[in-house]
């Protein structure tokens, strides 16, 4: 090839504009420009290889035949390499002209190569704009100008005035086209895709980028083994899936990543695109997209810290939903109680050992034969009175509610599907018309009879032919359609008064392959030229038929090929509207299975059907911090695992790591052995009454997390990589996380284990139950704790202070009680922290700064407490203790507060320990304070 000139865009726009513009932009123009290039002869290490027959099957000479280079010599080190690569110089398209200028950035027009097809129907005029949004995040989007192709339709933020401080340059190489975006002031290259294989064409999408570090977090939503990606030729196929977790595509669609460059900057990537996909990572470091529809969306943003690349990916999104306070309670669940006295057996054995519970719920063994707005009147009398008095008791009640209405009930008896099919709010069949119908878990009127006639004795399959009825699917954004549910699910809450709703199966979920006719395999939307790397023989597997007619917008429709793993966002914004009407004046709380980019607008979400095995439970910490970074900070897994039996041991280091899940949820599944907290006898359900009472004491510094993560998009769960960044050995860790900045958790998740590898990064830290500092010479290195089967080990870090409050079995009485203050000085004796509070429960008191805001600082020998917002009356709460680990010095003659002289039994030394305690201040909250140690 030739040189490449550098050119900027000042030269090539028009003079009216040169000398009124400074563009951070560049692009590459080779002096063969307009011609192909010649091959280059350089040879592609093993690591380069971009894969050119993805699908598999090749051989040379169908690889050849795509103009690619057929190398079956592969290393046992590269065993996942390509057989069949594209060249060093390939490329299919080169640009047309010079990137032209607009208010919101640039244009540029590329025109494809004479190259071989790979899999038809390609786009030959491809457009590229930049949008320059700003200094931080940059969109870059191809697509085809001559055909309006389908594009996700989520809000996103737009612009009409470029950026021009932006942290990064933008290069293009024209013939063949590539290229890249460099972080300007370290000039790292962050996007580079001279590697090869950029492809534009009808159901084949595809393109590849050099990496700038290894250190690749993110993707989903799969069951990962390691936080920090696998790059081996690791391939993570995307499509929403009613799969329990496994290594294949599961439940939602997350196609966003962030980077760690070696440099310890960050930035991440969004590919908007709900098309089925594929992503392969290549230890290049590289990085390929395939995907089978839509456009090719990205948005970059480039932090720097991972902290700030999560706040400017949720501000593009939006913002992480705030909870309400009950929610972050520990609830309890299970498939198969079965019946009401079950439910009300389970809920005594709580009490009777005083185990802190919040909410209870109603999975869909509460139903009438699983149909949605309906109870048991017989297995499950007496529920709607029995809601109110666990309300009295303190604990709220949440309700499942699946998408799948069936329409075999006797006419006149089911009104959710006569009025849905009056409004025609149903997916359809191809033809636009006729209601598409699966199976999934409402039985008929007349199973019983049936199930004298038929004994399935377990098997799956003749279970769904046999026991299930036929079932329609809501089309979410079909216009009637979020009416018809919210009507429905307030009329329901008439009956029986829950405080929040729990989606599942929204993938949406369906026991036949495409419909009960099944589909038309023939049809290139059933089966597309080139399959990404997903579960199912067919893209319906599991689902509904891919040519099954959906609404994207209130006027327009497309196909489930396009919207399907937009099912469960869709159904996630009327449910909250639903559940929010349902409750006046509430903020309420949803749970949805399935999500996408912006679901945490709306939602939480949990892991999904678990197994009771050890290995889950590390899973869960990694799944967790991966939500977080995807905008969904409510988030946990069900804790002892759903599917099969768990032991004592297991379930016990489960409470205690599931303890510090935000989103705390015991839930197993039907016919396996009981595992709430009481059910294991007295010792264990005092273990787990005291690792519950620690996360209820801490529940108001994790309520102001979620406070700061609905703000400002901060993570609530985050890896210790993301505070200590600069320290490599956190890049990998995902067996220890954080709560916020401040509190270090770090759980045994081994069989018989009685000792934990801890890593500690190099500051202070301090014991959380006892307030003794971790030596010096623990520093920046892993050490192994005792941790007895009764302990999780929890370290505080220094220079934070994090506010508690006493604890009770619910937070509806926890609430009422004094706060208290862990001030864990830094190694320059200082610390600062916040306190968030509001009722715990209206709608948009942060909207309104209908709350109660108070920041601490800690300096030399005081603290302080100043009131930054005090729109929410602290009505009687108290400031009760205050506790001071890491003294510069214990000779302590008093303690004052705002100026008066405290009781000596107030307050006690630890000169061990180097820790005071001050204690029975009963200080109103709706006063700042000063507390002074001489």
């Amino acid at each position: 090839m030739g040189k490449a000139t550098t050119v900027t865009v000042a030269v090539i726009v028009t003079a009216a504009l040169v000398t009124a513009i400074v563009v951070p932009m560049t692009y590459f123009l080779h002096p063969d420009y307009g011609k192909d290039c010649p091959e280059d002869e350089e040879e592609l290490s093993m690591n380069e290889r971009v894969d050119c027959y993805p699908e598999g099957g090749a051989d040379q000479e169908s690889c050849e035949s795509r103009g690619c280079i057929w190398d079956d010599a592969v290393t046992d080190e590269n065993s996942g390499a390509p057989y069949c690569f594209y060249p060093s110089d390939y490329g299919s398209y080169r640009m047309v002209g010079e990137a032209e200028e607009f208010s919101w950035g640039y244009r540029v027009a590329l025109e494809r190569l004479d190259r071989p097809t790979m899999y038809d129907k390609d786009m030959y005029s491809v457009i590229l704009d930049l949008e320059y949004h700003t200094d931080t995040t940059i969109r870059f989007k191809f697509y085809d100008p001559s055909n309006q192709r389908f594009e996700v339709p989520i809000d996103m933020p737009s612009t009409a005035t470029k950026a021009t401080n932006t942290l990064y340059d933008v290069e293009f190489t024209s013939n063949p086209f590539s290229m890249k975006i460099i972080r300007t002031d370290t000039m790292t290259v962050l996007w580079d895709t001279a590697i090869g294989g950029f492809t534009m064409s009808d159901q084949f999408l595809s393109i590849s980028t050099r990496l700038p570090s290894s250190n690749i977090y993110g993707f989903g939503e799969h069951e990962h083994p390691q936080f920090r990606h696998d790059l081996n030729w690791q391939s993570w196929g995307m499509f929403s899936r009613d799969q329990p977790p496994s290594r294949g595509n599961l439940y939602g669609v997350q196609p966003f990543y962030t980077c760690l460059e070696e440099d310890t900057n960050s930035h991440g990537v969004l590919l908007m695109n709900s098309n089925a996909m594929d992503i392969t990572l290549q230890p290049l470091p590289a990085l390929t997209y395939r995907t089978i529809g839509g456009i090719l969306d990205f948005w970059m943003f480039l932090g720097p810290t991972p902290e700030d690349v999560v706040g400017q990916y949720t501000a593009a999104i939006g913002r992480p939903y705030m909870p309400p306070y009950w929610s972050l309670g520990f609830q309890l669940c299970r498939y198969g109680y079965n019946s009401l006295d079950r439910v009300k057996e389970v809920v005594a054995g709580m009490r009777e050992y005083d185990i802190p519970h919040d909410v209870q719920y109603g999975d869909i063994d509460y139903m009438l034969r699983q149909l949605d707005f309906t109870y048991d009147p017989d297995t499950y009398a007496g529920l709607p009175e029995y809601v109110h008095q666990l309300k009295a008791e303190g604990t709220h009640y949440i309700t499942i509610l699946d998408p799948a209405i069936s329409v075999n009930e006797t006419v006149g008896t089911y009104a959710p599907y006569e009025n849905g099919t009056a409004s025609s709010i149903f997916i359809t069949e191809e033809d636009g018309e006729t209601e598409l119908l699966g199976k999934v878990w409402p039985d008929p009127p007349n199973i019983d009879e049936i199930m004298q006639e038929i004994d399935c004795q377990g098997d799956w399959d003749c279970e769904v032919e046999n026991y299930r009825a036929h079932a329609v699917f809501p089309d979410w954004i079909k216009p009637g359609c979020a009416d018809w549910w919210i009507d429905h699910t307030v009329d329901f809450h008439d009956t029986l008064a829950f405080d929040g709703l729990w989606i599942d199966m929204n993938e949406p979920a369906n026991f036949v392959k495409g419909s009960t006719k099944g589909c038309d395999y023939n049809n290139i939307l059933e089966s597309p030229p080139y399959k990404p790397r997903i579960y199912g023989d067919v893209l319906a597997d599991k689902t509904v038929c891919m040519a099954a007619v959906t609404y994207n917008t209130p006027t327009t429709t497309t196909t489930q090929y396009n919207m399907h793993s937009l099912f469960g966002l869709t159904q996630t914004e009327p449910s909250l509207r639903a559940a929010r009407l349902s409750t006046p004046g509430k903020r309420s709380l949803v749970v949805s299975r399935s999500t996408f980019p912006s679901s945490g607008k709306y939602s939480g979400h949990w892991l999904g059907d678990n197994t009771s095995i050890w290995p889950h439970m590390h899973m869960s910490i990694i799944g967790m911090m991966e939500f977080n970074l995807f905008g969904i900070p409510y988030i946990g897994a069900d804790i002892c695992g759903f599917f099969e039996d768990t032991t004592e041991d297991l379930c016990r280091r489960w409470t205690q790591l599931g303890a510090f899940y935000p989103y705390c949820r015991n839930h197993n599944g039907i016919d396996f052995m009981p595992q709430d907290p009481a059910s294991f006898g007295p010792e264990f359900a005092a273990e787990a009454r005291e690792i519950l009472h620690v996360r209820y004491t801490l529940l108001p510094y994790l309520y102001t997390l979620f406070f700061y993560s609905h703000t400002t998009g901060s993570t609530v769960v985050r890896p210790l990589m993301h505070e200590f960044t600069n320290d490599a050995v956190t890049w990998s860790i995902d067996r220890q996380f954080l709560w916020g900045p401040a509190l270090m958790i770090s759980p045994v998740l081994d069989e018989g284990a009685v000792e934990v590898d801890v890593y500690v990064p190099d500051t202070r830290w301090f014991d959380y139950y006892t307030g003794q500092e971790v030596p010096l010479s623990y520093r920046g290195k892993s050490n192994v704790l005792s941790a007895p089967m009764d302990y999780i080990p929890l370290h505080v870090r220094g220079g934070h202070i994090i506010p508690t409050q006493q604890p009770a079995n619910s937070t509806v009485f926890s609430r009422e009680l004094p706060f208290g203050l862990i001030v864990a000085l830094g190694d320059d004796y200082t610390a600062s922290g916040s306190l968030f509070w509001d009722d715990g429960d209206s709608v948009d008191t942060i909207e309104d700064e209908n709350y109660f805001m108070e920041s601490f600082t800690a300096s030399s020998n005081q603290v302080d407490g100043e009131i930054t917002v005090s729109n929410y009356v602290m009505d009687q709460l108290t400031l009760d203790d205050v506790t001071i680990l890491g003294l510069e010095s214990t000779e302590i003659s008093s303690v004052t507060l705002d100026g008066m002289e405290l009781n000596p039994l107030q307050w006690s030394i630890d000169e061990t320990l180097m820790k005071l305690t001050i204690e029975n201040l009963q200080h109103p909250m709706d006063n700042g304070f000063n507390l002074v140690w001489s």
